[in-house]
């Protein structure tokens, strides 16, 4: 299968998300593809706050079967949640469980007055209610695959698909 260029579907993802930028938008980034993605988001777009990152590690719903990922980084919301217009950003939409956890941390934070999803990839396979409003591509995968980012030494975005064995 031939996966699109993950430049030109960033590019796509910030034409779409330019026009609903306000003055009380923030940017934050599900760590790690998402925050790769976010930075760029956040500099193309000139937003005014400070860029945020999440590491949902202990908001994940199957944390007990898989424990802590060695590689826990803390949270960075430097900005007041209560009553901004987030943008969260991730690199590939599957199930939705990584989106639930992430809004169940921003909530930790404050009441925003809106999250808004921006994905580069939406695979579809959902097991929750969760829809993104900004999508670089939809894609139809097989349930044995995964389609993960990668970023080069040099910053350059590219997307990987390797098969997986469901047990």
């Amino acid at each position: 299968m031939q996966l699109p260029d993950a430049e030109q579907l960033l590019t796509l993802l910030i034409d779409k998300i330019r026009p609903d930028i306000t003055g009380n938008t923030v940017i934050v980034g599900i760590h790690t593809g998402g925050a790769w993605l976010a930075r760029r988001i956040h500099q193309a777009l000139k937003i005014v706050h400070p860029l945020g990152v999440l590491d949902i590690s202990f908001y994940r719903d199957d944390y007990s079967k898989i424990g802590l990922h060695p590689q826990v980084r803390p949270s960075q919301l430097p900005f007041e949640a209560e009553n901004s217009h987030i943008i969260l950003v991730d690199d590939v939409l599957y199930t939705g469980r990584t989106i639930r956890a992430a809004v169940n941390e921003l909530f930790d934070y404050g009441r925003p007055g809106s999250i808004h999803l921006a994905v580069l990839v939406d695979r579809g396979g959902r097991e929750l209610p969760i829809a993104a409003r900004y999508t670089g591509a939809v894609l139809s995968l097989p349930k044995n695959s995964m389609l993960e980012l990668r970023q080069a030494e040099d910053g350059k975005l590219s997307l990987d698909l390797r098969s997986v064995v469901i047990e």
